[in-house]
């Protein structure tokens, strides 16, 4: 697969409280101390054998920089669909086209501080999806990644947090709850 670009400038769509798109801003400028809501999504790539692709976040990142992750997180640009964006941004930073892109947990919504001091604060719709694909990350996002059995992976972010994104986190004991 030919690897899509990123775009040099990217927009996020700025929500109200109830999860209304009310404008948009630009993703390099709306990550601050304080915020405001803003809509994302995270993904869990699946092998055919079952297996979660877990990413390890590229050491040179702003916010949550080496810990590891679901397979890929990213913003739907004004105007494009939550399956699509998660479709173009799998492709960008993992070089994987997708089989299937399943919701998972469609009213996902967290907020995190980082170290630094900025503020994730978002309303992140969760899916699962499946590829035939070996990963090819782009260094810029991804330092490495590691297909891991989905039971192996409960365990590991119940027990050491620390070493895992806040969100993935919160989310997969929540997967983990529907699986079973």
């Amino acid at each position: 697969m030919t690897r899509p670009t990123i775009t040099e400038r990217e927009f996020v769509v700025l929500l109200d409280d109830d999860h209304r798109p009310v404008g948009s801003a630009d993703k390099a400028t709306v990550h601050t101390a304080d915020t405001p809501l803003h809509l994302a999504f995270s993904c869990y790539v699946r092998d055919g054998a079952g297996r979660v692709l877990m990413t390890r976040r590229a050491l040179d990142k702003t916010t949550w920089p080496g810990v590891w992750t679901n397979s890929c997180c990213g913003h739907p640009a004004p105007g494009e669909g939550l399956e699509e964006a998660v479709r173009r941004r799998v492709g960008q930073e993992l070089g994987l086209s997708l089989t299937e892109v399943l919701p998972a947990l469609p009213d996902f919504r967290y907020r995190a501080v980082s170290a630094e001091g900025l503020v994730e604060n978002e309303f992140c719709p969760v899916f699962w999806a499946r590829t035939d694909d070996v990963p090819d990350p782009d260094p810029a996002e991804v330092a490495e990644f590691v297909w891991a059995e989905w039971s192996d992976l409960v365990v590991a972010a119940g027990h050491t947090p620390w070493a895992f994104s806040p969100w993935a986190v919160e989310q997969i004991p929540l997967l983990a709850r529907l699986s079973t």
